[in-house]
Formats: structure tokens, C-alpha cells, sequence
């Protein structure tokens, strides 16, 4: 069998970053920045007062109570020049231009609030509530680096630096397809011998988790051929694919049957647990990524943890890897079959101690439900004691 780590090794060699377009910055959110984004002036722009209240110069309400003529008053977005002469004070709002003469702002709760004349209660240094030029960002400096990815933070400062549009790698759009005729849409009746498709459901919003653009198509049935015609139509819409079922040993297993004679997707046993049957390699003429992932719905689950995560990652221009662990306690023995990577669904707790869940079937979706770890056991460990520290993937 394959190693589970030189299965990713071949998925993160074959996929590549989207090439970058250029968006609107409404469109941009949860993209891959893909240039460098420097601001064409100081920020603040100007000097400007940081709360409402009164410009003065700081000499003037150095002994207080002083009162002082209120002589003018500065709105935000004011394109008026105004100064401050000596024992003379300016109303001033949030985000003002700071008049000139003026090196201090006083709040307006140190004061009576007077628009004729001000009584201040309190002295203010010079710098005191100003906000000055340049502070936040000097002009010319670079406020983001490409491989950032964009979150509202982001998408403020760049607007702040005055860009309309930005260069990014997009999201990749992934579409997501079960296979198997026992599957029925959710909120319909069952029939003998059918389940309810739960596995497209999960795989969609597990893309939609991971920064991708995530379709949730039509499930297909056991048919080869109305798989591929299903394939043939979510191409035009896919960066990648991701399926779920037909890709074991049995027989009726669609994905396999359709995928095998193209030569270009492989399917393989991989030394893991659960998720062992699966498939990888490209189709169509744009070369798309498809991951044919086992039926299982935990099995579907771990394996897009494990391989498809770190691929759209890598998709969106990020760094890619196996997924990140943590170490932790375990609270109970565990055992896992010699050869194959064992990844048991487990509750982590605050205090680094990390206990299985019930019921450890391929199968069993509650259980994964009621989970927030992988607990991984090693290849050539087949038994771990109670205390002892293992690896954990958190999901």
C-alpha cells in the first residue's frame, strides 16, 4: 500500500496555484493577494484630531481652569485653512484637519462644551489627541505582501491606500458529487435499502470551510456512463473535483469503472484508517484535479482533511502540508492495525488530555459529529497505554 504521506506528496506535485486576476474589492474577500500593496500617500493624510473638541496651543491651558474665545469651528472633511493664534481655541470634530498654530486638542469632556467661549478643566500637552501625518503608514510603504489572504482587515486597508481593484488568486471553485443508487436527497422519504446523501452535504461545506468556492451537485447513481456525462458537465465550472463513493474493489463502483480507461487518475490503496481506497490525477482538457474520495462518510471526511485541504491550499497560493498537529495526552488505551496510519476520531480538552469517541466505524457520522480531533497512531503502532502522549490533528 501507498503511504499516506506519499499520497500528498503526489497531489501537492500535480496541483498548481490559479493563475491571478484582478477584482473588484467587493469580490475579493477570502482571495490570495498576488501582488504588493503600498499606499501612494502618508496615512493619516494630514494631521487631525483624534476625538471631538478644542484646538489650542498647549502653552495657553497650562494653568486651568482657563477659559479661553472660541474663535472658529472645524468640521471632518473640511478643505478650509484655519490657524490658532495664541490665548484662542478652535471647535474641532473627529478626523478634522488640525488648524495651524494648534499642537494640542483638548477633549470636549475636559470642558463646559462652550461655542462662544470654552472653559477647560483640565490641561493638555502638546500632541495630546492628535493624530499625526503619516503615523499609520508612510507614502510608499508597503501595507501588504503578497500570499496575504484577504479579510475585512485587509480589504480596509486597501481601500484606505485608495485601490479600486487588486491582483489575487481567486478562490478555487470546487464541485463536490456523490455517487451511489441508495442515495436520496435530504428532506425526501426513503425507500428500502436507501440512506440519505450526507457525504456531499459535509465535503461542500468542508471546501467552503477551507477558503474554496464549494458546488454541491446532483448525486449520480451506479452508472459509469451517467457519471462521466455528470463530470463532463461540472468541468466548465471546476477548478477541482471532489467525489465521494465508487471507488472500492467491489463491484458497481462508477467512479472507478468511469475514471480508470482515461489513464489519467490513478486509484490506489493508501496505508490509512479510515479512507484506504483513493483515487487522484486530472481530467478534461484543463487538466482539473479530481479527488475520487471513499463512501464512507467518515472515510470522505478524514481523506479531505488529510489530502484535499492541504491541495486547495496550495490552489490559493498558500503553503501546503500535511495538516499541522499538536501533541496531547491520551486518557485511554488505544489499539490500530499494524501498517496503516490509524486517524481516530477524538474529543481534545483544554487540559491537553485527548479521550476517543465512541464508536470508531468508518460510518459512524455521530460520532464524528461529537468529535473536534483526529487522534493519529503511527504505522508501526498497533497499541498506545492510557498516558501516553500522542499526535492530533484538531479539525
Amino acid at each position: 500500500m501507498k503511504s499516506v504521506d506519499a499520497h500528498l506528496a503526489h497531489i501537492l506535485a500535480t496541483v498548481r496555484p490559479l493563475a491571478p486576476l484582478e477584482l473588484d474589492l467587493e469580490q475579493a474577500l477570502g482571495t490570495t493577494l498576488a501582488e504588493e500593496v503600498s499606499s501612494p500617500v502618508p496615512l493619516p493624510p494630514f494631521d487631525n484630531s483624534a476625538m471631538d473638541g478644542y484646538a489650542v496651543r498647549a502653552c495657553d491651558v497650562v494653568d486651568v481652569p482657563v477659559t479661553l474665545p472660541v474663535i472658529d469651528d472645524v468640521a471632518a472633511g473640511s478643505s478650509e485653512l484655519r490657524a490658532v493664534g495664541p490665548g484662542h481655541a478652535v471647535r474641532i470634530m473627529t478626523g478634522a484637519p488640525l488648524p495651524a498654530g494648534a499642537d494640542a486638542v483638548v477633549p470636549v469632556e475636559w470642558t463646559n462644551g462652550g461655542t462662544v467661549s470654552v472653559t477647560i478643566d483640565r490641561a493638555a500637552v502638546a500632541g495630546n489627541a492628535i493624530r499625526r501625518a503619516g503615523e499609520d503608514v508612510q507614502a510608499g510603504e508597503v501595507v501588504l505582501k503578497p500570499g496575504t489572504v484577504i479579510g475585512p482587515a485587509q480589504l480596509g486597508i486597501i481601500a484606505g491606500v485608495g485601490r479600486r481593484r487588486v491582483l489575487v488568486r481567486p478562490r478555487p471553485r470546487v464541485v463536490v458529487l456523490s455517487t451511489g443508487a441508495e442515495l436520496v436527497e435530504p428532506g425526501l422519504p426513503l425507500g428500502p435499502g436507501q440512506i440519505w446523501d450526507s457525504n456531499s452535504v459535509t465535503l461542500t461545506a468542508a471546501v467552503r470551510e477551507s477558503g474554496a468556492e464549494g458546488f454541491r451537485a446532483a448525486t449520480v447513481g451506479d452508472d459509469p456512463a451517467a457519471f462521466l456525462d455528470q463530470l463532463d458537465a461540472q468541468l466548465v465550472r471546476a477548478d477541482a473535483i471532489v467525489t465521494s463513493g465508487g471507488v472500492s474493489m467491489g463491484a458497481y463502483e462508477p467512479v472507478k469503472e468511469a475514471l480508470t480507461p482515461l489513464g489519467t487518475v490513478d486509484f490506489e490503496k493508501v496505508a490509512m484508517q479510515p479512507g484506504m481506497p483513493q483515487g487522484f490525477g486530472v481530467v478534461g482538457e484543463d487538466q482539473v484535479p479530481i479527488f475520487a474520495l471513499p463512501g464512507n462518510p467518515v472515510s470522505s471526511f478524514v481523506s479531505f482533511m488529510l489530502f484535499v485541504r492541504p491541495a486547495l491550499a496550495k490552489m490559493r497560493g498558500l503553503p501546503a502540508g500535511p495538516p499541522e498537529t499538536l501533541s496531547a495526552q491520551v486518557a485511554e488505551p488505544l489499539r490500530s492495525p499494524a501498517g496503516r496510519r490509524s486517524f481516530l476520531r477524538g474529543v481534545l480538552s483544554s487540559d491537553g488530555t485527548v479521550s476517543p469517541v465512541r464508536g470508531q466505524g468508518s460510518h459512524q457520522l455521530a460520532a464524528l459529529a461529537s468529535a473536534n480531533a483526529l487522534i493519529v497512531v503511527p504505522e508501526d503502532v498497533t497499541e498506545v497505554p492510557s498516558g501516553a502522549v500522542v499526535e492530533v490533528i484538531r479539525l
